[in-house]
């Protein structure tokens, strides 16, 4: 069951009716401050990074759906960076998780996407959160104190299957702004996300594809990332450790781009997108 590498007869999936094809859920989405040196590992030599002051914009993309070709299940695009496609500019994934075997296949051959399947395991955590108001004269509150407030926020565990074993990525807890509930969810857009994909070993050839959104959006409180085993949350404070080679630096460098400083997160509900079929812009890379 964990294993991604399943062959192409054993899908009956609506992926084969073509594109556009519709996914329906919610998502968060959350921008990043990306380290240059760091997105410039996982983009392809011949794209230009957007950057200016040594960061460029990076971040996560986390949803869960409800209705699409494979069905329900729950994403998480871990985007490095910003390139040119003057006049305009695209995102670069460099590492998807998913939690359906279809998705993960499609996304690899179709979209050439670095898609892999993960579990998505979910959870609760209790937070101490100070009051606005009856703090001290230094504005100084001790967590469990009268002047905190004991709420839950809802998490989720990320873990990549390699080799049929689960292995954790990251832990992410949820601003409250996520939560199902019947406040103001923001006015409706419609907007496009323009990407760039492929360079992988399941589909080389450069593309380019576009994602039409049509959805409530609000701002809400950035998500709390963890990854485990290493010590560190996204308070901009990547992880320090000396980079592996192959898949495991794609993935070590994913998990910087995780835990790099977060500036803007935006909840999307009532979500419809339609992922068009992606162009070919470029061959073979060289070599």
């Amino acid at each position: 069951m964990g294993s991604a590498d399943v062959t192409e007869s054993q899908f009956t999936s609506d992926y084969a009716h073509g594109p556009p094809w519709v996914f329906k859920g919610r998502a968060l989405y959350q921008l990043h401050l990306v380290k240059k040196e760091i997105a410039c590992k996982l983009i392809p030599k011949e794209l230009k990074l957007v950057e200016a002051f040594g960061y460029t914009l990076g971040g996560l993309f986390l949803a869960h759906y409800d209705a699409s070709p494979a069905g329900v299940f729950d994403e998480l695009v871990v985007i490095s960076g910003i390139v040119w496609n003057p006049p305009t500019s695209c995102a670069w994934a460099t590492r998807v998780l998913v939690s359906s075997h279809e998705a993960c296949r499609h996304g690899r051959k179709e979209i050439g996407l670095p898609s892999h399947f993960a579990e998505f395991s979910k959870s609760t955590e209790s937070l101490q959160r100070p009051r606005k108001k009856g703090r001290g004269a230094l504005g100084l509150v001790k967590p469990g104190s009268a002047f905190s407030i004991p709420e839950t926020r809802p998490g989720t565990q990320v873990s990549e299957f390699r080799d049929d074993a689960a292995t954790p990525l990251c832990n992410i807890t949820l601003p409250l702004g996520a939560r199902e509930d019947k406040r103001w969810m923001g006015p409706v857009i419609k907007f496009s996300l323009p990407s760039f994909s492929g360079r992988t070993v399941h589909n080389p050839l450069l593309l380019k594809y576009s994602c039409h959104v049509k959805c409530r959006v609000r701002p809400v409180e950035p998500a709390r990332l963890y990854a485990p085993g290493s010590g560190n949350r996204n308070d901009g404070e990547e992880g320090k450790s000396a980079q592996p080679a192959g898949d495991e630096a794609s993935r070590s460098l994913g998990v910087s781009v995780l835990l790099s400083k977060p500036i803007l997160a935006l909840e999307f509900s009532s979500l419809e997108m339609r992922v068009g079929a992606p162009s070919v812009v470029g061959g073979p890379p060289a070599g």
